[in-house]
């Protein structure tokens, strides 16, 4: 067995780092709100965390901060055999750019409270291998054999299957939204899961990193819902100005737009030695496309 992992929140982009993670030989447990085999309730993640050599979450701070942190950090500085740690963050911390491009040396300068809520989850991830003086025992023992490695991914706009433009066509509630000059970048679940497991396996030295988790060609909204449309040889749904869509719209779907950034992930690439499986939209769609038909023809799909 390469490690024992234990995952933080099996969700979406955590039962495919969990999927990828098996395949490469590890010993694999997380948390759920439903707890199943293999899953233990987060209130419950003492002992797991204490076998545990990686470590990574997926869980988004809330107001009261990292909700992992905030529970278990004492516990996870104690964990006796632990390597590493990864946080899945958001590129949400580079805040408005105006259309400008970020990467990973770019600091972060969040413009709404989620980003804001972000940096300050990172800060306490990357402060992790740092001593705490105020912890008594064994804690002391085990700051004196860190730091570890840590590894903070910005995660661009998540999609996969069950989590695309097709759902959103299919369902009837796809808008084709034009705001001219407003491109913004994707990240595939699969290459989520490829790159943290490339990253938990690799043998580097100890401390912090940022990787961002983005495909090389942001795009804007109206591209991809068409090209999903015409890959399903419907009609897309008719364009929507921006400025029209305004009034109606929620305060998290306001607070996207109002953003504009375009991130770069080469280093990211280049530091993982890898390259995205689907490097932009057209592929990822494509394949979503194809492992869906796949399913439903053998009985799996709806």
């Amino acid at each position: 067995m390469t490690g024992r992992l234990l995952i933080f929140g099996l969700g979406y982009s955590g039962r495919a780092i969990a999927a990828a993670a098996r395949l490469a030989g590890f010993g694999v447990r997380g948390t759920s709100r439903h707890p199943a085999d293999d899953e233990v309730p987060f209130n419950q993640a003492e002992a797991a965390i204490a076998a545990a050599t990686h470590i990574v979450t997926t869980i988004a701070p809330d107001a009261d901060g990292d909700p992992v942190l905030a529970r278990y950090a004492r516990a996870i500085r104690a964990a006796p055999d632990l390597r590493w740690c990864g946080y899945l963050s958001s590129t949400v911390v580079y805040g408005n750019r105006d259309g400008g491009w970020v990467d990973e040396d770019t600091p972060p300068a969040p413009t709404q409270n989620r980003g804001t809520r972000r940096v300050e989850a990172e800060r306490g991830w990357r402060g992790l291998p740092l001593p705490d003086p105020a912890a008594p025992g064994r804690d002391q023992q085990a700051a004196s054999r860190m730091p570890i490695r840590i590894d903070i991914f910005r995660l661009a706009g998540i999609y996969g299957p069950g989590r695309s433009a097709f759902d959103d066509l299919l369902a009837g509630r796809a808008r084709r939204m034009v705001k001219p000059g407003h491109q913004f970048g994707r990240i595939h679940r699969d290459d989520i899961a490829r790159a943290v497991v490339t990253a938990m396996t690799q043998d580097r030295p100890s401390g912090p990193r940022i990787l961002n988790l983005a495909d090389d060609h942001p795009s804007e909204n109206a591209a991809v819902v068409a090209e999903a449309a015409a890959l399903l040889g419907i009609a897309p749904p008719p364009e929507i100005a921006f400025a029209d869509a305004l009034p109606a719209m929620s305060p998290m779907a306001r607070s996207f737009w109002e953003e504009n950034r375009k991130v770069a992930s080469r280093k990211t690439q280049d530091s993982l030695g890898l390259r995205w499986l689907y490097p932009s939209y057209r592929e990822g769609l494509r394949a979503i496309l194809a492992k869906e038909c796949a399913s439903c023809a053998s009985g799996q799909g709806g």
